[in-house]
């Protein structure tokens, strides 16, 4: 098939349904990552923290090239007079969620110290509170996934088909060792490997509601696109400066972090600018 068919065929499926599609590619990716615990016992610490100092990089890339850059366009096409505000108000909305649910919501924090409770205070299980932290952290992921997809709602083109691929590329490849950073704890603390494996893939099982809610949102009500698509950048943004940046500078192992998120904004940025390419 060739590649103008390929994207033919694409224009006719709804938009919804290619959200579902790719986050069920991202929850696989963490399904991935998950199943390094039956291969390995332990996490280098320096390759842990580079890990996700590379999954921080992809998704603040993710979150301008992809997410608020598109807004504050898409405003712009609006002929509004602050073309700013929407993004802005979605941004501070999505951040400021996501920091009320971590304030109010007990869970376990998600790590290689993977004993630490956050939040308010619990009796729950930590099997319960560990699906709580999942839920955090994964939700805006998938939003973030179903809003790119449901761009394509307001128009399609290549462009923005490339683009919401990218996205869902990019947090797929930052799942993976985010899988494994939920199931080789859980080993290491006494669970068997096909538990351990279930817990760690359920962190990307959210990702599929979370692209459906997204999508479903932004196609039915345009209005709301620039809104949500800040929304989920700045969910996104908040995981990543209260989870993944804290927790790839443990230990003294911290200049690979910082050289994984350089290089994993770098691909992201490639990945979303340069697929528009593609195919045109």
């Amino acid at each position: 098939m060739e590649d103008s068919q390929i994207v033919s065929y694409i224009k006719d499926i709804s938009p919804i349904y290619l959200a579902l599609l790719a986050t069920i590619f991202t929850w696989l990716c963490t399904a991935l990552g998950a199943s390094f615990v039956y291969f390995f016992q332990s996490i280098n610490q320096k390759v842990f923290n580079s890990m996700l100092g590379f999954a921080a990089g992809i998704m603040i890339s993710a979150s301008f090239w992809s997410l608020l850059l598109p807004a504050i366009e898409i405003s712009r096409e609006s002929k509004l007079s602050l073309i700013w505000l929407p993004a802005t108000i979605g941004f501070l909305l999505g951040s400021l969620s996501l920091y009320l649910l971590h304030r109010i919501l007990p869970h376990l924090h998600v790590g290689l110290d993977s004993n630490r409770e956050e939040g308010g205070k619990s009796s729950w299980t930590r099997s319960m509170l560990l699906i709580i932290a999942i839920t955090i952290h994964n939700l805006p992921e998938g939003l973030a996934v179903g809003v790119a997809f449901g761009i394509l709602g307001n128009g399609f083109s290549p462009e923005v088909l490339f683009a919401a691929i990218a996205v869902a590329f990019g947090i797929g490849i930052q799942n993976i060792p985010e899988g494994a950073a939920v199931s080789i704890p859980l080993r290491r603390e006494g669970y068997s490997k096909h538990k351990s494996f279930y817990y760690g893939q359920l962190s990307g099982m959210v990702e599929p509601i979370g692209g459906l809610i997204g999508a479903s949102l932004v196609v039915f009500i345009q209005s709301l696109l620039p809104y949500a698509l800040g929304f989920a950048a700045g969910a996104m943004i908040f995981v990543v400066v209260e989870e993944l940046i804290p927790e790839s500078h443990s230990g003294n192992e911290t200049q690979m972090s910082t050289l994984g998120a350089i290089f994993g904004f770098t691909l992201m940025m490639v990945l979303d600018l340069g697929m528009n390419g593609i195919l045109l």
